[in-house]
Protein backbone atom coordinates (compact mmCIF):
# COMPACT_ATOMS: atom_id res chain seq x y z
CA UNK A 1 0.00 0.00 0.00
CA UNK A 2 1.47 3.48 -1.09
CA UNK A 3 2.48 6.00 1.69
CA UNK A 4 0.65 9.58 2.05
CA UNK A 5 3.85 11.20 0.89
CA UNK A 6 4.83 9.00 -2.21
CA UNK A 7 1.11 8.68 -3.13
CA UNK A 8 1.24 12.97 -3.19
CA UNK A 9 4.41 12.93 -4.74
CA UNK A 10 2.73 10.42 -7.42
CA UNK A 11 0.00 13.15 -7.69
CA UNK A 12 2.09 16.02 -8.12
CA UNK A 13 4.51 14.18 -10.95
CA UNK A 14 1.16 13.41 -12.73
CA UNK A 15 0.12 16.75 -12.62
CA UNK A 16 3.43 18.14 -13.73
CA UNK A 17 3.30 15.62 -16.86
CA UNK A 18 -0.02 17.04 -17.73
CA UNK A 19 1.26 19.51 -20.90
CA UNK A 20 -2.53 21.50 -20.15
CA UNK A 21 -1.99 22.57 -16.78
CA UNK A 22 1.91 24.42 -17.95
CA UNK A 23 1.81 27.81 -19.13
CA UNK A 24 4.94 29.86 -21.12
CA UNK A 25 6.27 32.05 -17.92
CA UNK A 26 9.24 33.83 -19.84
CA UNK A 27 10.39 35.19 -22.98
CA UNK A 28 12.47 31.96 -23.87
CA UNK A 29 10.20 29.67 -23.64
CA UNK A 30 7.82 31.43 -25.34
CA UNK A 31 10.20 31.73 -28.43
CA UNK A 32 11.05 27.68 -27.99
CA UNK A 33 7.24 27.24 -28.44
CA UNK A 34 6.82 29.81 -31.02
CA UNK A 35 9.41 27.27 -33.18
CA UNK A 36 8.01 23.86 -31.95
CA UNK A 37 4.44 25.06 -32.91
CA UNK A 38 6.10 26.39 -36.24
CA UNK A 39 7.74 23.18 -36.63
CA UNK A 40 4.33 21.20 -36.04
CA UNK A 41 2.62 23.69 -38.40
CA UNK A 42 5.11 23.03 -40.94
CA UNK A 43 4.76 19.21 -40.51
CA UNK A 44 1.40 19.26 -40.25
CA UNK A 45 1.39 21.24 -44.22
CA UNK A 46 4.09 18.35 -45.21
CA UNK A 47 1.48 15.33 -44.06
CA UNK A 48 -1.21 17.00 -46.61
CA UNK A 49 1.25 16.73 -49.45
CA UNK A 50 0.78 13.40 -50.79
CA UNK A 51 -2.72 13.13 -50.44
CA UNK A 52 -2.82 16.48 -52.16
CA UNK A 53 -0.77 14.66 -54.97
CA UNK A 54 -3.04 11.72 -55.34
CA UNK A 55 -5.99 14.36 -56.05
CA UNK A 56 -4.39 16.82 -58.12
CA UNK A 57 -7.56 16.97 -60.41
CA UNK A 58 -10.06 17.92 -57.32
CA UNK A 59 -8.12 21.04 -56.01
CA UNK A 60 -6.43 22.19 -58.96
CA UNK A 61 -8.33 25.56 -59.09
CA UNK A 62 -7.65 25.68 -55.24
CA UNK A 63 -4.19 25.34 -55.11
CA UNK A 64 -3.39 27.76 -58.25
CA UNK A 65 -0.96 27.21 -61.23
CA UNK A 66 2.01 27.55 -59.64
CA UNK A 67 1.84 25.42 -56.77
CA UNK A 68 -0.29 22.83 -58.54
CA UNK A 69 3.14 22.82 -61.39
CA UNK A 70 5.40 22.19 -58.23
CA UNK A 71 3.26 19.32 -57.17
CA UNK A 72 3.66 18.33 -60.63
CA UNK A 73 7.05 18.25 -60.25
CA UNK A 74 6.93 16.46 -56.75
CA UNK A 75 4.75 13.48 -58.16
CA UNK A 76 7.47 13.19 -61.01
CA UNK A 77 10.16 13.50 -58.97
CA UNK A 78 8.55 10.77 -56.38
CA UNK A 79 7.73 8.59 -59.59
CA UNK A 80 11.07 8.66 -60.73
CA UNK A 81 12.97 7.33 -57.36
CA UNK A 82 10.69 4.99 -57.14
CA UNK A 83 11.47 3.65 -60.05
CA UNK A 84 14.83 4.01 -59.53
CA UNK A 85 14.92 2.66 -56.37
CA UNK A 86 13.11 -0.36 -57.84
CA UNK A 87 15.76 -0.91 -61.05
CA UNK A 88 18.19 -0.66 -58.01
CA UNK A 89 17.33 -3.91 -56.55
CA UNK A 90 17.41 -5.64 -59.96
CA UNK A 91 20.78 -4.32 -61.20
CA UNK A 92 23.97 -6.23 -60.62
CA UNK A 93 26.85 -4.79 -58.33
CA UNK A 94 28.64 -3.26 -61.43
CA UNK A 95 26.29 -0.10 -61.40
CA UNK A 96 25.81 0.11 -57.67
CA UNK A 97 27.86 3.50 -57.88
CA UNK A 98 25.79 4.62 -60.60
CA UNK A 99 22.82 3.82 -59.31
CA UNK A 100 23.65 5.31 -55.74
CA UNK A 101 24.96 8.95 -57.03
CA UNK A 102 21.76 8.99 -59.41
CA UNK A 103 19.69 8.28 -56.57
CA UNK A 104 21.30 10.95 -54.23
CA UNK A 105 20.40 13.77 -57.19
CA UNK A 106 17.36 12.83 -57.29
CA UNK A 107 16.98 12.97 -53.49
CA UNK A 108 18.29 16.76 -53.37
CA UNK A 109 16.30 17.42 -56.13
CA UNK A 110 13.59 15.72 -54.63
CA UNK A 111 14.38 17.98 -51.35
CA UNK A 112 14.07 21.15 -52.96
CA UNK A 113 10.87 20.62 -54.51
CA UNK A 114 9.39 19.52 -50.81
CA UNK A 115 10.68 22.97 -49.65
CA UNK A 116 9.46 24.57 -52.55
CA UNK A 117 6.10 23.52 -52.36
CA UNK A 118 6.23 24.50 -48.29
CA UNK A 119 7.27 27.54 -49.30
CA UNK A 120 4.18 28.31 -51.20
CA UNK A 121 1.70 27.02 -48.38
CA UNK A 122 3.31 29.17 -46.18
CA UNK A 123 2.39 31.94 -48.35
CA UNK A 124 -1.14 31.01 -48.54
CA UNK A 125 -1.75 30.49 -44.80
CA UNK A 126 -5.53 29.56 -45.78
CA UNK A 127 -4.56 26.97 -48.36
CA UNK A 128 -3.57 24.39 -45.68
CA UNK A 129 -7.04 24.69 -43.84
CA UNK A 130 -8.83 24.75 -46.82
CA UNK A 131 -7.55 21.59 -47.93
CA UNK A 132 -7.78 19.79 -44.56
CA UNK A 133 -11.36 19.04 -44.64
CA UNK A 134 -11.29 17.95 -48.53
CA UNK A 135 -8.30 15.86 -47.88
CA UNK A 136 -9.93 13.66 -45.02
CA UNK A 137 -6.02 12.43 -44.13
CA UNK A 138 -6.08 8.95 -41.83
CA UNK A 139 -3.82 7.63 -39.30
CA UNK A 140 -0.69 7.91 -42.38
CA UNK A 141 2.45 7.22 -40.83
CA UNK A 142 3.03 11.50 -40.93
CA UNK A 143 0.18 11.86 -38.97
CA UNK A 144 1.71 9.11 -36.64
CA UNK A 145 4.65 11.27 -36.84
CA UNK A 146 2.86 14.42 -36.57
CA UNK A 147 1.22 13.29 -33.42
CA UNK A 148 4.96 12.42 -32.04
CA UNK A 149 5.75 15.47 -32.52
CA UNK A 150 3.13 17.15 -30.45
CA UNK A 151 3.95 14.95 -27.07
CA UNK A 152 7.94 16.10 -28.09
CA UNK A 153 6.52 19.36 -28.02
CA UNK A 154 4.53 19.13 -24.34
CA UNK A 155 7.48 17.49 -23.11
CA UNK A 156 9.70 19.95 -23.91
CA UNK A 157 7.04 22.25 -22.71
CA UNK A 158 6.96 20.37 -19.26
CA UNK A 159 10.61 20.27 -19.32
CA UNK A 160 11.02 24.08 -19.96
CA UNK A 161 8.33 24.57 -17.53
CA UNK A 162 9.20 22.45 -14.42
CA UNK A 163 10.00 23.66 -10.81
CA UNK A 164 13.05 22.38 -8.48
CA UNK A 165 10.29 21.07 -6.25
CA UNK A 166 8.32 19.15 -9.41
CA UNK A 167 11.64 18.21 -11.01
CA UNK A 168 12.79 16.58 -7.54
CA UNK A 169 9.21 14.61 -7.52
CA UNK A 170 10.08 13.43 -10.91
CA UNK A 171 13.58 12.34 -10.07
CA UNK A 172 12.00 10.21 -6.93
CA UNK A 173 9.43 9.19 -9.22
CA UNK A 174 11.81 7.97 -12.06
CA UNK A 175 13.93 6.52 -8.95
CA UNK A 176 11.22 4.14 -8.17
CA UNK A 177 10.40 2.92 -12.16
CA UNK A 178 14.56 2.33 -12.10
CA UNK A 179 14.01 0.54 -9.08
CA UNK A 180 11.23 -1.43 -10.94
CA UNK A 181 13.36 -1.98 -13.99
CA UNK A 182 15.51 -3.31 -12.19
CA UNK A 183 13.28 -5.39 -10.04
CA UNK A 184 11.54 -6.64 -13.03
CA UNK A 185 15.47 -7.51 -14.92
CA UNK A 186 15.87 -9.52 -12.33
CA UNK A 187 12.84 -11.70 -12.76
CA UNK A 188 13.45 -11.64 -16.65
CA UNK A 189 16.84 -12.70 -16.14
CA UNK A 190 15.28 -15.84 -13.72
CA UNK A 191 12.86 -16.57 -16.22
CA UNK A 192 15.50 -16.34 -18.84
CA UNK A 193 17.21 -19.03 -16.13
CA UNK A 194 14.61 -21.17 -16.19
CA UNK A 195 13.74 -21.44 -19.82
CA UNK A 196 17.51 -22.44 -20.41
CA UNK A 197 17.18 -24.96 -18.53
CA UNK A 198 13.68 -26.18 -19.81
CA UNK A 199 15.31 -25.73 -23.31
CA UNK A 200 18.26 -28.10 -22.31
CA UNK A 201 15.71 -30.92 -20.77
CA UNK A 202 13.83 -30.75 -23.74
CA UNK A 203 16.99 -31.28 -25.95
CA UNK A 204 17.89 -34.28 -23.67
CA UNK A 205 14.56 -35.91 -23.50
CA UNK A 206 14.89 -35.23 -27.81
CA UNK A 207 18.15 -36.69 -27.80
CA UNK A 208 17.41 -39.85 -25.77
CA UNK A 209 14.49 -40.61 -28.07
CA UNK A 210 16.47 -40.21 -31.10
CA UNK A 211 18.53 -42.66 -29.64
CA UNK A 212 15.80 -45.01 -28.96
CA UNK A 213 14.50 -44.49 -32.78
CA UNK A 214 18.15 -45.38 -33.94
CA UNK A 215 18.35 -48.66 -31.77
CA UNK A 216 14.98 -49.71 -33.40
CA UNK A 217 15.81 -48.58 -37.06
CA UNK A 218 19.24 -51.20 -36.21
CA UNK A 219 17.42 -53.61 -35.00
CA UNK A 220 14.81 -53.63 -37.63
CA UNK A 221 17.95 -53.60 -39.82
CA UNK A 222 18.74 -56.52 -38.04
CA UNK A 223 15.79 -58.09 -38.56
CA UNK A 224 15.74 -57.56 -41.78
CA UNK A 225 19.34 -59.90 -42.65
CA UNK A 226 18.31 -62.05 -40.28
CA UNK A 227 15.35 -62.82 -42.55
CA UNK A 228 17.70 -62.91 -45.27
CA UNK A 229 19.84 -65.06 -44.03
CA UNK A 230 16.95 -67.45 -42.67
CA UNK A 231 15.24 -67.21 -46.15
CA UNK A 232 18.32 -68.15 -47.68
CA UNK A 233 18.45 -71.28 -45.20
CA UNK A 234 14.40 -72.35 -45.86
CA UNK A 235 15.41 -72.40 -49.89
CA UNK A 236 17.82 -74.71 -49.65
CA UNK A 237 15.74 -77.29 -47.61
CA UNK A 238 13.29 -77.61 -50.07
CA UNK A 239 10.21 -76.07 -51.04
CA UNK A 240 7.46 -77.54 -48.63
CA UNK A 241 9.76 -76.32 -46.22
CA UNK A 242 10.52 -73.56 -47.13
CA UNK A 243 6.74 -72.56 -48.01
CA UNK A 244 6.27 -73.42 -43.83
CA UNK A 245 9.33 -71.13 -43.08
CA UNK A 246 8.30 -68.49 -45.63
CA UNK A 247 4.63 -68.40 -44.36
CA UNK A 248 6.48 -67.69 -40.70
CA UNK A 249 8.42 -65.43 -41.81
CA UNK A 250 6.28 -63.30 -43.75
CA UNK A 251 4.22 -63.61 -40.06
CA UNK A 252 7.17 -62.02 -38.69
CA UNK A 253 8.07 -59.33 -41.06
CA UNK A 254 4.55 -58.35 -40.50
CA UNK A 255 4.77 -58.23 -37.13
CA UNK A 256 7.79 -56.33 -37.25
CA UNK A 257 6.06 -53.48 -39.73
CA UNK A 258 3.48 -53.32 -37.26
CA UNK A 259 5.88 -52.59 -34.47
CA UNK A 260 7.31 -49.63 -37.20
CA UNK A 261 4.49 -48.15 -37.63
CA UNK A 262 3.50 -47.98 -33.81
CA UNK A 263 6.99 -46.37 -33.30
CA UNK A 264 6.56 -43.93 -36.14
CA UNK A 265 2.89 -43.36 -35.43
CA UNK A 266 4.63 -42.65 -31.71
CA UNK A 267 7.50 -40.52 -32.89
CA UNK A 268 4.93 -38.22 -34.80
CA UNK A 269 2.66 -37.84 -31.58
CA UNK A 270 5.93 -36.71 -29.76
CA UNK A 271 7.31 -34.56 -32.83
CA UNK A 272 3.75 -33.01 -32.53
CA UNK A 273 4.00 -32.37 -28.50
CA UNK A 274 7.50 -31.17 -28.59
CA UNK A 275 6.58 -28.43 -31.76
CA UNK A 276 3.44 -27.25 -30.05
CA UNK A 277 5.63 -27.31 -26.22
CA UNK A 278 8.68 -25.86 -28.42
CA UNK A 279 6.41 -23.15 -30.03
CA UNK A 280 4.76 -21.91 -26.72
CA UNK A 281 8.07 -21.40 -25.32
CA UNK A 282 9.70 -19.23 -28.48
CA UNK A 283 6.60 -17.49 -27.96
CA UNK A 284 6.72 -16.79 -24.11
CA UNK A 285 10.55 -15.72 -25.28
CA UNK A 286 9.34 -13.29 -28.05
CA UNK A 287 7.06 -11.55 -25.40
CA UNK A 288 9.94 -11.61 -22.80
CA UNK A 289 12.25 -10.42 -25.59
CA UNK A 290 9.42 -7.47 -25.98
CA UNK A 291 9.59 -6.77 -22.62
CA UNK A 292 13.24 -6.44 -22.52
CA UNK A 293 13.23 -3.88 -25.05
CA UNK A 294 10.32 -2.12 -24.26
CA UNK A 295 12.20 -1.35 -20.97
CA UNK A 296 15.54 -0.39 -22.53
CA UNK A 297 13.83 1.60 -24.63
CA UNK A 298 12.69 3.43 -21.56
CA UNK A 299 15.75 3.35 -19.93
CA UNK A 300 17.51 4.82 -23.03
CA UNK A 301 15.01 7.56 -22.72
CA UNK A 302 15.56 8.28 -19.15
CA UNK A 303 19.20 8.14 -19.97
CA UNK A 304 19.49 10.68 -22.18
CA UNK A 305 17.63 13.28 -19.95
CA UNK A 306 19.96 12.49 -17.13
CA UNK A 307 22.88 12.88 -20.04
CA UNK A 308 20.94 16.61 -20.92
CA UNK A 309 20.42 17.99 -17.38
CA UNK A 310 24.18 17.07 -16.71
CA UNK A 311 25.40 19.15 -20.14
CA UNK A 312 23.27 21.74 -18.83
CA UNK A 313 24.75 21.47 -15.43
CA UNK A 314 28.35 21.57 -16.74
CA UNK A 315 27.34 24.65 -18.86
CA UNK A 316 26.36 26.31 -15.59
CA UNK A 317 29.43 25.11 -13.97
CA UNK A 318 31.88 26.37 -16.70
CA UNK A 319 30.57 29.68 -16.77
CA UNK A 320 30.21 30.02 -12.78
CA UNK A 321 33.87 28.94 -13.43
CA UNK A 322 34.90 31.51 -15.98
CA UNK A 323 33.11 34.53 -13.89
CA UNK A 324 35.20 33.14 -10.65
CA UNK A 325 38.41 33.42 -13.18
CA UNK A 326 37.87 37.13 -13.66
CA UNK A 327 36.90 37.57 -10.04
CA UNK A 328 40.24 36.31 -8.74
CA UNK A 329 42.09 38.41 -11.68
CA UNK A 330 40.39 41.25 -10.41
CA UNK A 331 41.60 40.61 -7.07
CA UNK A 332 45.16 39.87 -8.10
CA UNK A 333 44.74 43.40 -9.71
CA UNK A 334 43.28 45.23 -6.70
CA UNK A 335 45.93 43.33 -4.06
CA UNK A 336 48.62 44.74 -6.26
CA UNK A 337 47.39 48.18 -6.04
CA UNK A 338 46.72 48.12 -2.79
CA UNK A 339 50.26 47.18 -1.97
CA UNK A 340 51.62 50.04 -4.05
CA UNK A 341 49.08 52.54 -2.02
CA UNK A 342 50.43 50.60 1.24
CA UNK A 343 53.70 51.40 0.43
CA UNK A 344 53.24 55.04 -1.07
CA UNK A 345 51.16 55.63 2.28
CA UNK A 346 54.66 54.10 4.23
CA UNK A 347 56.81 56.08 2.51
CA UNK A 348 54.64 59.19 3.20
CA UNK A 349 54.68 58.57 6.93
CA UNK A 350 58.64 58.08 6.75
CA UNK A 351 58.41 61.44 5.27
CA UNK A 352 56.63 63.37 7.68
CA UNK A 353 58.70 61.44 10.84
CA UNK A 354 61.85 62.83 8.91
CA UNK A 355 60.35 66.21 8.51
CA UNK A 356 59.12 65.97 12.36
CA UNK A 357 62.72 65.25 13.43
CA UNK A 358 64.07 68.08 11.41
CA UNK A 359 61.65 70.42 12.62
CA UNK A 360 62.59 69.82 16.45
CA UNK A 361 66.09 69.78 15.35
CA UNK A 362 65.43 73.35 14.05
CA UNK A 363 63.35 74.17 17.37
CA UNK A 364 66.05 72.91 19.64
CA UNK A 365 68.97 74.82 17.59
CA UNK A 366 66.40 77.98 17.36
CA UNK A 367 66.09 77.64 21.47
CA UNK A 368 69.50 77.33 22.22
CA UNK A 369 70.74 80.04 19.85
CA UNK A 370 67.89 82.65 21.46
CA UNK A 371 68.89 81.46 25.13
CA UNK A 372 72.82 82.28 23.85
CA UNK A 373 71.56 85.70 22.22
CA UNK A 374 69.59 86.53 25.54
CA UNK A 375 73.14 85.92 27.21
CA UNK A 376 75.19 88.08 25.16
CA UNK A 377 72.78 90.64 25.78
CA UNK A 378 72.37 90.60 29.18
CA UNK A 379 76.25 89.90 29.14
CA UNK A 380 76.61 93.38 27.09
CA UNK A 381 73.74 95.23 29.68
CA UNK A 382 76.04 94.47 32.85
CA UNK A 383 79.19 95.31 31.30
CA UNK A 384 79.14 99.16 31.46
CA UNK A 385 78.02 99.20 34.97
CA UNK A 386 80.40 97.02 36.28
CA UNK A 387 83.05 99.61 34.11
CA UNK A 388 81.57 102.78 36.39
CA UNK A 389 81.52 100.69 39.70
CA UNK A 390 85.39 100.48 39.53
CA UNK A 391 86.07 104.06 38.43
CA UNK A 392 84.25 105.53 41.11
CA UNK A 393 86.22 103.23 43.36
CA UNK A 394 89.49 104.78 42.51
CA UNK A 395 87.95 108.33 42.88
CA UNK A 396 87.18 108.20 46.17
CA UNK A 397 90.64 106.57 47.32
Amino acid sequence: MATPKKTKITFDVMKMLDPYQLKPGSTETERIMNVLDETAAKLEMSSLIPHVVDSLDRFADVLGPEITKNLLELQKLSMEMECLLASSEEETSTKAEEQWGRLCFLEQRLKCSVRNVLRLFLANPSLPQALKPKVGVGESPAEVFVKAFGVFRNFMLERLLTSPMEEKGKMQFVEDISLQIKQHAEAIAALQAKLAAAIQTREDEIHKKDNVIKDLKTRIQDVAKDSKISFQKIKEEGENQQKVELQVSQSRCAGLQQDIEQLQTQLTALVVEHRASELALRKRKCRLEVEIWNWVQKYDTDMAEKQAEYEEVGAAYAEEKAQLSLLTEKHALLLQEYSQIEEECKMLQEKEEEALRELNTKNRAAARIQALWKGYLVRCLYKPKKKKGKGKGKGKK
